[in-house]
């Protein structure tokens, strides 16, 4: 995958972290009635594939050195 594609998923993955974050530490409403989407466990593998894409990135952009 090419640097601009990582970068663009980097900052997707990010956001997306973000509002999962904000979604999920929201006070339960009991009269809304149950959430249906499990915000913390989509906030935590959003932050997941954002750590993977860093680190694609860095390699990209020649910050890791190459093993072998």
């Amino acid at each position: 995958m090419d640097f601009d594609a990582t970068l663009a998923l980097t900052i997707l993955a990010l956001g997306l972290t973000a509002l999962f974050a904000w979604l999920g530490a929201r006070a339960p409403n009991p009269l809304k009635g149950p959430r249906l989407l499990p915000y913390r466990l989509l906030m935590a593998l959003c932050a997941a594939a954002a750590l993977v894409l860093v680190t694609h990135l860095a390699g990209l952009a020649g910050l890791v050195k190459k093993q072998g």
